[in-house]
């Protein structure tokens, strides 16, 4: 390069170094990607004989879980749930479960609608992404009352399920829309049964509600099991098909981890605590010896699976993934 040459080029380089200095750093060549805050909707199929299950994600509610376990101290209860890498307050899951048989849909509960603020009252949305609408729902099943499973029942006071006719234990119908307010029980939130008769209310109106009797088939194909203790009326539906079962629990169990550890231990929300064990023990011990499926209401979604014994403790096996007809469950 002769000195002309590299005269200009090294002039060239002084004022574009220049120019950059006053300019300011050179912009990427690729601009930083944004985070997303969203999650893939919340459903799940799967298929249990000829029968086709969707689990339906209402939301995840942030809940001091061991503020609200009782009959053990709440330093052991925060310890087992670290020992399982669960964060405190634990995101915990309010599911429900849509059944197609061929001829009907069946809902098994409701979801929060708009009672329990905006982490929840997702169903309808996450309904509708599973490829149905609420207008379609010939049935809809609870397991009991409380407004996590009935308040998805009414939006804006108004029924959300037109076809459907709501079928609910009528232990339950009897002590959370009957019972006169002086002869309510102490430590049962009173707005707890504000709420039960303004979700119900709409249907009661247009002779919708049909109750089911203890462990009564509630439509063909669909049997309950009374599970008392949690809600007086409080049960488990159970459906079979092709050779399989399986059961959907309700509220036996608030979270997969502490209450499978040491069964004993109840929920602030249990109406009568020693019966609330006693049906939990004997849903554990059936579920073991039986060996079907579980779904259920507050098991990290989908909340479908198996339980099994490990000694006196048990423990909660999520159903394998499947992403296609080739491994759904038959």
């Amino acid at each position: 390069m002769n000195n002309v040459t590299r005269r200009h080029v090294l002039k060239g380089a002084s004022a574009i170094a220049a120019l950059a200095a006053t300019a300011g750093p050179a912009p990427s060549s690729f601009a930083a990607a944004s985070r997303q805050s969203f999650q893939a909707p919340g459903f799940y199929r799967t298929s249990v004989g000829e029968l086709e299950v969707t689990a339906l994600l209402d939301g995840t509610l942030p809940l001091p879980l061991p503020e609200m376990y009782r009959s053990i101290p709440q330093e052991d209860a925060k310890r087992i749930l670290q020992e399982a890498f669960r964060e405190i307050p634990t995101d915990t899951s309010v599911n429900a479960f849509l059944i197609n048989d061929g001829e009907r849909l069946v809902l098994i509960d409701a979801g929060t609608g708009a009672y329990l603020g905006p982490e929840a009252g997702h169903l309808l949305k996450n309904l509708e992404a599973s490829g149905y609408k609420a207008s379609q729902v010939d049935h809809v099943i609870l397991t009991h009352i409380h407004t996590d499973h009935s308040g998805g029942l009414i939006s804006d006071g108004k029924v959300v399920f037109e076809k459907a006719t709501l079928h609910v234990p009528q232990r339950d119908l009897d002590f959370w829309i009957k019972t006169p307010a002086g002869a309510r029980p102490q430590g049962v939130t009173e707005q707890l049964f504000i709420e039960a008769e303004e979700c119900l209310r709409p249907y009661l109106q247009r002779d919708k509600v049909v109750y089911f009797k203890d462990n009564q088939q509630v439509i063909p194909g669909f049997n309950s099991i009374l599970r008392t203790g949690h809600t007086p009326g409080h049960s488990s539906i159970v459906v079979e098909s092709g050779g399989r079962k399986i059961v959907f629990w309700g509220d036996i169990t608030h979270g997969d981890i502490v209450q499978f550890d040491q069964p004993g231990v109840t929920i602030e929300f249990d109406v009568d605590h020693p019966s609330a064990v006693a049906s939990r023990q004997a849903a554990f011990a059936e579920a073991v010896r039986e060996g079907y499926l579980v779904a259920g209401a507050h098991i990290a979604f989908p909340g479908i699976g198996n339980v099994l014994q490990d000694g006196s403790t048990f423990r909660w096996m999520p159903v394998n993934y499947s992403d296609g007809e080739g491994g759904l469950i038959r």
